[in-house]
């Protein structure tokens, strides 16, 4: 087996056309044939250098959660060809019902069969393994290469209603095969290389081999969308297959599997579950025989039992030494998943009770409890969410609420318009007062920019995008100190970074602008800063003292906290944004685009921001996901905080990464939306100059 950079001159490469196996017809097929001691030459050994172990672990029947422990092997390049001899049963399954009237799925399964059947009797019988990639050979004769992409993500693009971003490396783009054929030739073992190394693969033939077990790595392959180990000698599979879930066509034809493990259910594209001549449960095999694959991977998913919980997610201190008297804050922010968007189509993986909006948002409110924030940060809050659970539950911990939907809203009728998310701000009503709140309408800003209005990009880009962001500006009760906070939502679509980048331009600036207003706003007397509470079952507790407010030269001296769902990686020139302070006008993300000074002059703002968690990158414990689901999984979401202002203490650490292994996607069970939350302690730096305006008591301190 090669890399897929190998040049070697005697690699099979087939290109062409599918056929048979219920594959789509517009599907090319570049296949790799495994060389072995059936071929004319001998496969380079540098490639395997560990061949010919022997594995007798895992015998017997497997309940549904086993879990299966690791080992180390090499792909077989001198092996024994595969026999009937050599088979477990050394007989096909009995004819005898072949008269009885089957459903329509069995009957599907039973053709399935019969192909199988076909190839392994020419591989055992004929001695001419890797049967798939003749096959293919023989069809596509005469038809010529095309130039291949990513297969597995542009059809699962074109089958999945996302509206959520999904990876679009391009890594792929060159790969020169995409499937691999090892079928025929008595492997015993599978080189973990093959996992570790080749997850790219969307099809992978092993049937009428020896094996005996499939190891847990592979999971890893999460591409797959066909896999075929017919005619082996399992007993059980491992529950991390159920990572792989573009999984169309799965083939465990004639094996001695007795059960499944729920961890299946996950496979929620499953097409066709290839189970015939296995001695499979009574009770899984007639779900399959009369209602077929999809019922039964829907039976495995909501019948598995709830998993254990992850550990949990640790706090991590980034520096140390601050003195314990000068104020601390704790932001939290969060995707929480609008339950409009939680659909099955969508997360088709997550249990029905699972993604329910009555059991997701019990879970949510039980976090912020737990996790004791002083501002959240919301995104895909919905308004009635907001009305009738989030602002009367969160009323009980002493948090008001700021929110505006989506501007989609001024468009539809009352009763849609409560189904309508948008972001909102929670922050401890007992801790600070909120001196200002504003919506930031990128497209209306946008079309009234009168250098962008006639572009024709900010209409056909910009405008389409009804996503929003929200800034407060509040007051600390204790001390005096002020700050904003902001939270936005840019649109999620890949193809977009122009207009996220415009969208971030177009905060920044109105923040610039604002900020400005927000040094010369009136102090707020004192005895206006009385604590009142939200609901009787608030907690009550005892209140500091009111100081005088703090008064701020320029705009740059706020303290200042940039938080949301930024739909960006590293790499984008959001982050280049928030991160340097600028973007030139020949930005790749800007070139080729019209809007306005952006595009002539590069965009900026006067902000000293850095990201919370910038301080982990390269440690064991950075975060490598903030947004997780089997099409993509990166850092999108972030807390940036003025650094002239603010000293970072600690952040929430990364989820653990070991549960990670058999979960292909949130939300389920233990994380109720597709993103995590991130959350950071904060400290207020000492003014150089202590200065303040307004009155102040008799007896009053300032901390």
């Amino acid at each position: 087996m090669y890399g897929p950079g190998h040049q070697q001159g005697h690699n099979s490469r087939l290109n062409g056309v599918p056929g048979g196996r219920g594959m789509g017809p517009q599907m090319m097929y570049n296949f790799v044939q495994q060389q072995g001691s059936h071929q004319h030459h001998t496969h380079p050994q540098q490639h395997h250098q560990s061949i010919q172990q022997d594995h007798t672990a895992h015998s017997g029947a497997s309940n549904a959660m086993n879990h299966h422990s690791g080992f180390s092997s090499g792909l077989m390049s001198n092996v024994t060809p595969f026999t009937p001899s050599n088979h477990q049963n050394g007989h096909t399954p009995s004819r005898s019902g072949q008269n009885q009237q089957f459903s329509e799925h069995w009957n599907e399964q039973l053709k399935s069969y019969k192909e199988a059947e076909r190839a392994h009797q020419t591989m055992t019988e004929q001695h001419q393994p890797h049967y798939f990639a003749r096959l293919r050979a023989s069809e596509n004769k005469g038809i010529s290469p095309v130039p291949t992409t990513n297969t597995a993500e542009s059809t699962l693009e074109g089958e999945e209603d996302r509206g959520r971003p999904v990876n679009v490396e391009k890594s792929l783009d060159r790969q020169d095969w995409l499937n691999l054929d090892f079928s025929g030739q008595g492997l015993r073992n599978v080189s973990l290389t093959l996992f570790n190394h080749y997850d790219f693969l969307t099809e992978l033939y092993l049937a009428s081999n020896n094996l005996q077990y499939l190891p847990p790595q592979i999971g890893q392959l999460r591409s797959l969308r066909h896999l075929d180990v017919s005619y082996n000698q399992l007993s059980e599979l491992p529950p991390e297959l159920g990572m792989c879930t573009p999984l169309r066509q799965l083939l465990l034809y004639n094996n001695n599997i007795q059960s499944l493990p729920f961890e299946l259910g996950a496979l929620h594209f499953l097409e066709m579950l290839g189970i015939h001549g296995n001695p499979l449960n009574a009770e899984l095999k007639q779900k399959l025989v009369e209602e077929g694959t999809k019922s039964l991977i829907t039976y495995l998913k909501e019948q598995a039992p709830v998993p254990l919980p992850p550990q949990p997610r640790q706090p991590i201190t980034i520096q140390e030494g601050i003195p314990d008297d000068r104020e601390r804050i704790r932001i939290m922010s969060w995707n929480t998943l609008c339950d409009k968007y939680a659909t099955s189509t969508q997360y088709g993986y997550t249990p029905a009770s699972a993604l329910s909006w009555e059991y997701r948002k019990d879970s949510i409110i039980q976090e912020f409890r737990d996790r004791k924030a002083d501002i959240l940060c919301l995104q895909e809050t919905a308004m009635d969410a907001f009305e009738n659970f989030f602002a009367p539950e969160l009323a009980k911990e002493n948090y008001k609420g700021v929110f505006y939907p989506k501007t989609r809203v001024n468009h539809l009728p009352p009763k849609e318009q409560r189904a309508v998310d948008g972001c909102s701000i929670f922050y401890k009503s007992d801790k600070y007062i909120l001196l200002d709140k504003q919506l930031v309408d990128f497209r209306q800003t946008a079309i009234n920019r009168p250098d962008m209005k006639s572009a024709d990009d900010v209409f056909n880009r910009v405008m389409p995008k009804d996503t929003i962001a929200v800034f407060c500006f509040f007051e600390s009760r204790a001390t005096g100190n002020r700050f904003i906070v902001v939270n936005a939502h840019l649109c999620w679509e890949h193809y977009l970074a122009d207009v996220k980048a415009v969208q971030t331009g177009i905060l920044m600036e109105l923040v610039t602008k604002q900020s400005e207003r927000y040094t010369r706003r009136p102090p707020v007397p004192v005895n206006e800063k009385k604590v009142i509470r939200l609901s009787e079952d608030a907690p009550t507790s005892e209140v500091p003292e009111a100081a005088p407010s703090q008064e701020y030269r320029n705009n740059t001296e706020i303290p200042l906290f940039v938080c949301g769902d930024y739909n960006s990686m590293a790499d984008s020139s959001v982050y280049e944004l928030l991160d340097k302070g600028r973007i030139p006008p020949d930005h790749p993300d800007l070139v080729g685009h019209s809007y306005g000074n952006f595009t002539k002059d590069g965009i900026e703002h006067p902000f000293n921001l850095r990201n919370v968690y910038s301080a982990l990158f390269g440690t064991p414990d950075e975060l490598t996901f903030t947004n997780y689901t089997p099409t993509f999984s990166g850092v999108i979401d972030y807390i940036w905080y003025s650094a002239n202002t603010l000293d970072a203490i600690e952040v929430l650490g990364p989820p653990d990464y070991e549960y990670l292994k058999r979960v292909p996607g949130f939300p389920n069970y233990h994380f109720p939306a597709d993103h995590i939350q991130i959350m950071a302690d904060f400290a207020f730096k000492p003014r150089k100059e202590k200065k303040s305006v307004g009155d102040q008591p008799p007896g009053s301190s300032r901390v």
